[in-house]
């Protein structure tokens, strides 16, 4: 899915990543953890060509970010879905229209769109809620929304950016096992968080390998974890 060899991105010498090397393989689960300002987010970024790096290469679905032209960008971004930290959403338009945002955009809707929004919405437990405006939903509403918008397109790659930063520990559990889940589909999952205890959950459920973030660099996570 994503590979990176000796990958280093920041502002001329000031490197904020560096010498990164992995490889994120079909299907896997991965954890991406270190302190605030450590470069998860822009890690993140690298991986869906939102930047590119400044040396060293990010492979993105076998082809080099650095080589995509702008079509070739989209669609590789079509395979990936992103929930954001910031969960935003048009709040002149109801929930079930949001999550449907993508397919409009694409141009990827189908005969069978409103039953699929309908299981999708289902299965998040949002379909009570599907025609509230933004503004009106909870904390936990809005992240289960965001997955919801991201794995509309039913992407290969799902990149969670702290999916459970502005949630209690009870929602934090609900949008682990909706991954979790996910990740049994098939589907290849990159979690950026600082929540350990989120993460001993997670590795008590799927095979899930945790990465830390370090002065820009990566490194296998502690054991303990």
């Amino acid at each position: 899915m994503i590979e990176m060899h000796d990958a280093a991105y920041g502002y001329g010498s000031d490197l904020v990543l560096s010498d990164l090397t992995l490889r994120l393989a079909p299907g896997s689960f991965h954890f991406l953890t270190g302190p605030s300002g450590s470069g998860k987010t822009t890690f993140l970024k690298l991986c869906y060509a939102e930047l590119l790096p400044v040396r060293g290469q990010v492979t993105i679905f076998g082809n080099s970010a650095d080589a995509l032209n702008r079509d070739a960008v989209a669609r590789a971004r079509q395979r990936i879905g992103v929930v954001h930290q910031d969960c935003q959403f048009l709040d002149h338009l109801p929930l079930d229209e949001n999550i449907a945002l993508p397919l409009t955009v694409s141009r990827r809707a189908s005969a069978t769109r409103t039953q699929d929004l309908a299981d999708l919405l289902t299965w998040v437990g949002l379909m009570p809620r599907a025609h509230a405006m933004p503004p009106e939903l909870s904390g936990g509403e809005r992240q289960r929304a965001a997955l919801a918008r991201a794995i509309i397109t039913d992407p290969d790659l799902i990149l969670a950016d702290e999916p459970t930063g502005n949630v209690d520990w009870e929602m934090s559990i609900r949008l682990l096992r909706l991954l979790v889940e996910l990740n049994r589909m098939g589907k290849t999952i990159l979690i950026a968080t600082h929540d350990l205890g989120l993460i001993r959950a997670a590795k008590q459920q799927v095979g899930a390998r945790v990465l830390r973030l370090n002065r820009g660099r990566i490194e296998a996570a502690a054991a303990e974890l």
